[in-house]
């Protein structure tokens, strides 16, 4: 089961810090442009984190039925689940593209943008908006090929795509090769090229024969009907947590310029530590889907059980690097002392919350790959706002130092991790019905 783990969670993790790289390079493209154009794409991925979790409907909903169906041998079951998937999301994408089509500006205008940050940030999106329904399609055949056990192919997928990315990049914000420059256009169409290449090679992959998985053309309204049901509550908890995200950071906000670009900071270096519970997450996920699928109930638990040793293992490491070395991580990105000063105590703070923050993604994980999204969901909303968000607006009313939003921060992921243990331990997820 080990090597089964690990050969579901490696690849994952890799892909997840390669879509930072990628991230990453876009930034540092753009901001060659100027502060106005760095902003505005920083806002639109804000955008992108809200148009993520409303992906999460089908894409959460649809791995957890696709994992069961391969899990009981009944693939062409899942093929068809893969069918109803696709519609879904061409429908979901329509609908949000358009409206960022015809919102673009006024997105950006609500958000305090000026002029300049809002005329260049809807030119960017309206290109995204576009092609909307590309990524709608790579996150769920990204999502289906895992839950069918395959993540080896997402990350050779992924390798190339970031390399056509950032040659693209170069060529079309920069104006190289014959191309005329295009500016943060150019980003935009470079963005949308790269889905566009993810897109035609997991389609060849889903209607190829002998695959893991493949497109099977019968739509089955009970499929899509439990689809939605679980992922519903999964959405829902992605977009509280996108919300109470943001509500985080105007907290932080109050504190001062120099509060912000260290939480800022440390979330970019706390970010790596991540990788590893994302694929952890993932496989996770995928195991427990498939086992309950054939009945295994037992392997069901213990691959979870597993896969969260593992990931603790790897994220404690990385929590005790940030515990130990915050400045000397921090001055990698500023020189300002005090900002690094107070990077420092976020990365302090967060490197001894890692062992429960790996523990909770992997065992939220496992609750939605069997289907217990509404589960998930109680916890997460509920810890979020009554450990977190309210005790740090209290903090930061009574004027309280930042010291203590963070502290309530770190004691919040504690109870989190704790309640998903107790909640994993009692089984009864076990017998969740999709």
């Amino acid at each position: 089961m080990k090597q089964t783990v690990l050969r579901l969670a490696v690849p994952a993790a890799l892909k997840q810090l390669l879509e930072m790289v990628q991230l990453l390079i876009d930034m540092l493209m753009v901001g060659a442009l100027g502060v106005a154009a760095l902003a505005a794409v920083g806002l639109s991925m804000q955008f992108m984190m809200v148009i993520q979790a409303i992906m999460t409907v089908y894409a959460v909903g649809s791995a957890a039925l696709i994992s069961r169906y391969i899990g009981s041998g009944r693939r062409h079951r899942a093929s068809a689940v893969v069918f109803a998937g696709i519609w879904v999301a061409l429908a979901g994408s329509a609908v949000v593209g358009g409206i960022g089509w015809v919102y673009a500006v006024d997105f950006f205008r609500w958000m305090g943008s000026g002029p300049e940050v809002a005329s260049l940030g809807s030119d960017y999106f309206q290109i995204l908006a576009a092609g909307m329904g590309l990524l709608f399609l790579d996150t769920l055949a990204f999502n289906a090929l895992s839950a069918a056990g395959d993540t080896r192919s997402s990350l050779m997928i992924k390798i190339v795509s970031a390399c056509i990315n950032a040659g693209l990049n170069y060529l079309l914000i920069f104006g190289h090769g014959g191309f005329e420059a295009m500016g943060i256009e150019g980003a935009a169409y470079a963005t949308v090229c790269a889905y566009g290449f993810n897109v035609a090679a997991y389609g060849w992959l889903l209607i190829r024969k002998g695959g893991v998985l493949s497109v099977y053309p019968i739509f089955n309204y009970g499929d899509l009907k439990k689809m939605l049901r679980t992922g519903l509550p999964a959405a829902v908890e992605r977009v509280v947590g996108v919300a109470s995200f943001l509500l985080f950071v105007m907290m932080i906000a109050s504190y001062g310029t120099h509060a912000l670009a260290g939480y800022q900071i440390g979330l970019r270096i706390e970010a790596l530590a991540f990788m590893p519970g994302f694929g952890f997450s993932v496989a996770a996920m995928v195991l427990s889907g498939q086992y309950i699928g054939a009945r295994q109930y037992e392997h069901a638990y213990q691959s979870g059980i597993l896969s969260a040793k593992i990931a603790m293992a790897f994220m404690g490491s990385v929590g005790v690097i940030l515990f130990l070395f915050p400045e000397y991580l921090a001055g990698w990105f500023t020189e300002d002392a005090h900002t690094i000063e107070q990077a420092s105590l976020y990365l302090r703070l967060v490197g001894i919350s890692q062992i429960p923050l790996a523990l909770t993604f992997v065992l939220s994980g496992a609750l939605r790959g069997a289907g217990a999204t509404r589960v998930s969901m109680r916890i997460s909303i509920l810890s979020l706002w009554l450990f977190r968000i309210i005790p740090s607006y209290l903090v930061m009313k009574s004027g309280g130092d930042i010291l203590w939003v963070y502290v309530a921060m770190t004691v919040e992921t504690f109870i989190k991790g704790g309640w998903f243990w107790r909640v994993y331990r009692q089984r009864g997820w076990l017998a969740t019905a999709v």
